[in-house]
């Protein structure tokens, strides 16, 4: 079994230099570049628990109008 990376990369592999620790959107998409296949099942699960949820509302507060 081939060991896994380390979770925090050194500083000189981000290109940022002096020890900043690199910004949560840098680690978003490392993660995500990781972790591919459930990144994207989970965005479209959102997606599709969103707009579910925007066409329920919709729904309910649709106006009656008379016939």
């Amino acid at each position: 079994m081939p060991e896994r990376p380390s979770p925090q990369p050194s500083p000189a592999a981000e290109g940022e230099g002096m020890g900043e620790n690199p910004s949560f959107v840098k680690l978003a998409m490392r993660n995500m570049v990781r972790k591919g296949r459930q990144s994207l099942l989970h965005f479209g699960l959102t997606a599709l628990g969103l707009t579910g949820f925007l066409l329920l509302i919709a729904w309910l507060g649709r106006p009656s109008l008379p016939g």
